[in-house]
């Protein structure tokens, strides 16, 4: 009965490399080394993937950063007559549209979600939820052209006149008014990842334990103040996250921005002037890129756009993880 018996080993001590090899073969038999070989793979393909395509971009991009230097990044010239490039007005306006557009978008997106978890009926909560992830689904070509054909028009007459008249004072609100420009491609941007903060947000919302709210309603709080004092702080980090993300989503925008920024390299404070995107200028000029110092500037704005969106969304991902794992722990 000894032989038969599995073999037990002191703490501490290994089981001799024969043991090994039948317990590997054991696992191998039952698949789950096999499968999580297989696993590892796919993992590690993901990872060398994003690493090949950082690489490429970098070693790709060798001349303008040997000639530019940092100066690439801080230079308002874009100029393929001279080959003189410089990164500064897409930069700028990439980085001022997104943020605008998600100052715009947070509170109405936080808004929705905490409505839609918290407080609206189930069916219609449901309801809504679904036509809000229809709404992120739409290809960005589409916002892009009811910018063009509604929203453009609105802001030229009357929203341009009237911030100019009212908010003037202010230099965001200064200058002729083209319709076209910074501001259309925030309220497009607005529009557009509205649907992912809102989706986001909510199944973040109703990850929080139900203990928490039961708790604040048995001590005598409402059902508001029991959602904006216990639940929204509990799910803060979460919620930052789905921020993050559409930030991210922001950044990376391509045809609905070049469709209604304007495409001028131009830095100004008035959100009525045109503006360029990083995405915007590459998808223009990519094509028709003569020269090789030309072609690569536009890839070291590629590698630029890249590294900011990888950063932006690696931290919205640790924030959403370590709120949904508060949510779900149990003591």
């Amino acid at each position: 009965r000894m032989a038969d018996s599995p073999m037990v080993f002191e703490r501490g001590t290994r089981p001799p490399s024969g043991g090994r090899v039948h317990a590997f073969l054991a696992r191998l038999r039952s698949g789950d080394e096999i499968a999580h070989l297989i696993t590892l793979i796919f993992a590690a393909g993901i990872f060398l993937l994003t690493a090949g395509l950082v690489f490429e971009l970098w070693r790709n991009s060798a001349l303008p950063r040997e000639k530019f230097g940092w100066h690439f990044l801080v230079t308002r010239t874009w100029d393929p007559v001279f080959e003189n490039f410089g990164a500064l007005p897409f930069i700028y306006g990439t980085v001022v549209t997104s943020f605008v557009s998600l100052l715009l978008a947070t509170p109405l997106g936080v808004g929705a979600a905490i409505f839609l978890a918290e407080l609206a009926p189930r069916r219609i909560s449901d309801g809504l939820t679904f036509i809000i992830e229809l709404l992120a689904a739409v290809p960005s070509v589409i916002f892009g052209l009811l910018g063009i054909f509604i929203l453009v028009p609105i802001i030229r007459n009357p929203v341009e006149p009237f911030l100019k008249k009212t908010l003037g004072f202010l230099p965001f609100f200064q200058g002729p008014t083209y319709g076209i420009g910074m501001l259309a491609a925030c309220l497009v941007l607005t529009i557009m990842i509205v649907p992912f903060i809102i989706s986001i947000s909510r199944e973040i919302l109703m990850a929080v334990p139900v203990e928490q709210r039961e708790a604040a309603l048995a001590l005598g709080a409402t059902k508001w103040e029991s959602t904006w004092k216990v639940v929204v702080p509990y799910a803060r980090t979460g919620i930052i996250g789905s921020v993050f993300l559409a930030l991210a989503r922001a950044l990376g925008e391509t045809m609905a921005v070049t469709m209604v920024i304007g495409n001028t390299p131009v830095i100004s404070a008035s959100l009525f002037s045109p503006g360029y995107s990083i995405a915007a200028v590459i998808a223009n000029e990519f094509t028709e890129a003569t020269g090789n110092l030309y072609l690569q500037s536009l890839i070291e704005l590629g590698l630029v756009l890249f590294v900011v969106t990888i950063i932006i969304n690696a931290l919205a991902r640790l924030l959403v993880l370590t709120t949904t794992r508060r949510g779900t722990a149990h003591p």
